[in-house]
């Protein structure tokens, strides 16, 4: 009964932080009418997606609210004809800038090299460059609405994470993890005001920065190596001196992450050695992870076939609690709720596999991405 009753607290506390991010704490940028007069580069590192970047682009064409927008965007050695398809979308559109990206040189991971690219080739006249991925699909206020946000929270890098679409069963399991996790474990006021580096999350997804405090951070050069670009990216801008902010940016973009379960499972793998660090540090973190979220309805089967309904009770409540946790993220972050959160201990077991595995890969010196080696 004490370990019950001990679970039951320790789910309900997290699950109350939770609510109190998304209701007290988490940015939520206007999704009305906004203008900003001040330049602004969007820019977009593309690398073979011919097939994904046409709502992207049109969704960027459309942006309202910034007078000066500028579309950069970076061929980074894409196969598929990637180009041919910017230039039909784009037409003759004066905001439009293609370029042709070169080969990473050693010591770079091409994701941090396109964005770097993009930044050193834009031009000096922006004020405020706004990274967005090729799965990302904004609003028409979205640019205006972020860079706002920037600006009102005095903020060097911002981050309005976007909704995540989620289609398949590994979609959602997985991908709700995401916005979970930050929401119930990162305190997100303190990190605002926080200077410590690791105290600090972003999503590379789409991404607004401020291009003074992001020169002085160092910029994606100063992540070069880094598989985790965005978070490293939000240390840097820390380090120099800036303040980072996260936003519920659900109502501003969507994102389409993964089209296939291999997708995922391997885009998981790439990167999970890197979020948690030494291997012992990732044990520690899904031992404590499944202790609180996959022995509760365990431990309430469990009692319930030794006959201790009232230890089955706790147990069971333990459950519910983590459940009303994916709940509260959900509808903080525009997610789906039901009946998909009921699944939360298994959506922690898989995410338990997909760190093993990425570890054993990174090892074996087997993590790929996009063709390319990560180290």
């Amino acid at each position: 009964m004490i370990a019950a009753l001990a679970l039951a607290v320790a789910v309900a506390a997290l699950t109350g932080h939770t609510l109190v991010n998304a209701l007290a704490w988490l940015r939520r940028p206007a999704t009305g009418p906004a203008e900003v007069d001040e330049p602004v580069a969007v820019l977009l590192p593309l690398r073979d997606e011919a097939e994904r970047v046409t709502p992207c682009l049109r969704a960027l064409l459309a942006q309202r609210g910034v007078p000066d927008l500028r579309i950069v965007v970076l061929d980074d050695g894409s196969t598929d004809g990637t180009a041919d398809v910017v230039r039909a979308v784009a037409g003759d559109d004066p905001r439009v800038t293609l370029l042709t990206g070169v080969a990473p040189p050693p010591g770079w991971l091409g994701k941090p090299h396109a964005c770097w690219q993009l930044a050193t080739r834009t031009g000096p006249e922006p004020a405020v460059l706004a990274f967005v991925d090729a799965d990302v699909v904004l609003t028409p206020y979205a640019v205006a609405a972020a860079v706002t946000e920037l600006r009102a929270a005095d903020a060097a890098l911002l981050s309005p994470y976007p909704r995540i679409v989620v289609r398949t069963v590994g979609d959602r399991l997985v991908q709700p993890l995401l916005q979970w996790l930050w929401l119930t474990f990162l305190p997100l006021r303190a990190m605002e005001r926080s200077r410590r580096p690791s105290l600090a999350a972003a999503g590379g997804q789409f991404l607004v920065v401020d291009r003074a405090g992001y020169l002085r951070a160092g910029g994606h050069a100063a992540v070069a190596d880094k598989v985790l670009e965005d978070i490293e990216l939000a240390r840097a801008v820390k380090r120099a001196g800036g303040r980072i902010a996260l936003a519920d940016g659900s109502r501003l973009a969507s994102c389409r992450m993964y089209d296939t379960w291999p997708q995922l499972r391997d885009g998981y793998t790439k990167s999970l050695w890197a979020t948690f660090g030494h291997p012992t540090a990732a044990a520690a973190v899904l031992a404590l992870l499944v202790a609180l979220y996959v022995a509760p309805p365990l431990l309430a089967a469990g009692a319930l076939l030794a006959g201790t309904p009232a230890v089955a009770a706790v147990a069971f409540l333990a459950y519910l609690a983590g459940v009303a946790g994916r709940v509260v993220s959900a509808r903080a972050t525009g997610g789906r709720a039901w009946p998909d959160a009921l699944g939360h201990p298994v959506s922690v077991v898989v995410l338990g596999w997909l760190t093993v595995r990425s570890y054993h890969l990174r090892k074996r010196r087997r993590l790929t991405w996009r063709g390319r080696p990560v180290t």
